[in-house]
């Protein structure tokens, strides 16, 4: 056991990788404490797994590499992460340097508080303005139909206690968004305020497509309310046709056949139509949710685990049992 384990996934990032090495060692050893640094090569295809497996051959004392055998995603690559931590504190980062290391000490100061979730706030974003913008709203919605309360769901610099993180690993779950599971399992969550840059090099792994993506994800596992509220529509949709079929009828009793109308019959077909495939889209999301769970498929696969002491190959049944990747 150590007192500290930061983890970090790793996809494609080797332009960044050293920067991040020279920046992240000096911060942990001057925090006067035991530590480990887990990498996951998330089934990198650049050259990201020979410079972790070098960075290891350098500092095999507190270093751990954990290699997946294909891409399964960040949030999967965590979990693995998760299982393979000593660390009695885990603390998440991202690789790219948005989130500096340098903040992982007032993380650290928190958690020696007793809390034990510590989320971040991003002082001031560099992204994209659409990236703000879906940001904001994404965390509004999450407010109104969830019962996490985060105020920056999306940075990954985050600390959790040893218990946490185990009860996150172990849950069973096709996909999981882990901080905000995290903050249910959590008895002392708590924020704070951090740094964040600009990428130090390369581009995002987060698509516009996957980050739609991960917030339904975030909505369908933590609220039935996109149902509840679907129902609801329906019955008021169906009440307003019934009107509207009772005034169309009244029309053609007393006024005779007409043909103003059709173009707002046309109008009202097409909306009703567009709300239809709205209804079966999120509700095929929580079905293939319930379909992920009965195929009980791994969501990941580690190959190796660079340590100290050899490349240990785990059994299969370490490996996390989970429908997909994220």
């Amino acid at each position: 056991m150590v007192e500290l384990s930061v983890l970090i996934p790793v996809y494609n990032e080797e332009d960044v990788l050293s920067m991040l090495f020279e920046r992240l060692y000096p911060v942990l050893d001057e925090l006067g404490r035991s530590y480990e640094i887990l990498f996951v090569n998330d089934g990198s295809s650049d050259n990201s797994a020979s410079i972790l497996t070098q960075q290891f051959e350098q500092r095999p004392d507190v270093t751990r590499v954990i290699f997946l055998s294909s891409n399964a995603g960040q949030h999967a690559a965590l979990i693995a992460g998760f299982q393979q931590a000593h660390g009695e504190s885990i603390i998440t980062l991202d690789a790219d340097l948005q989130n500096p290391p340098e903040e992982i000490p007032a993380i650290v100061a928190e958690m020696d508080k007793g809390f034990d979730y510590v989320g971040t706030i991003r002082a001031s974003r560099n992204d994209k303005a659409w990236r703000h913008f879906a940001s904001r709203m994404m965390n509004s919605l999450r407010e109104k139909i969830t019962s996490i309360h985060m105020t920056d769901q999306g940075c990954m610099l985050r600390g959790y206690s040893r218990d946490i993180a185990q009860v996150v690993a172990e849950s069973d779950e096709s996909r999981t968004f882990i901080p905000a599971l995290a903050y249910l399992y959590a008895a002392r969550p708590t924020e704070i305020t951090v740094v964040h840059e600009q990428r130090a090099a390369g581009e995002s792994k987060y698509s516009l497509f996957k980050l739609i993506q991960l917030n339904f994800d975030l909505i369908t596992s933590f609220s039935s309310l996109p149902l509840q509220l679907i129902s609801f529509t329906g019955i008021f949709v169906s009440m307003l046709s019934l009107l509207f079929v009772v005034y169309l009828a009244y029309r053609r009793i007393f006024h005779g056949p007409e043909v103003e109308g059709v173009f707002t019959l046309f109008g009202i077909t097409i909306f009703l139509m567009g709300l239809l495939l709205f209804a079966v889209g999120m509700v095929g999301e929580y079905i293939g949710r319930i379909n992920g769970l009965v195929r009980k498929r791994k969501r990941f696969r580690i190959a190796s685990v660079l340590e100290a002491g050899g490349d240990i190959k785990p059994p299969i049944d370490e490996t996390n049992s989970r429908s997909q990747a994220d």
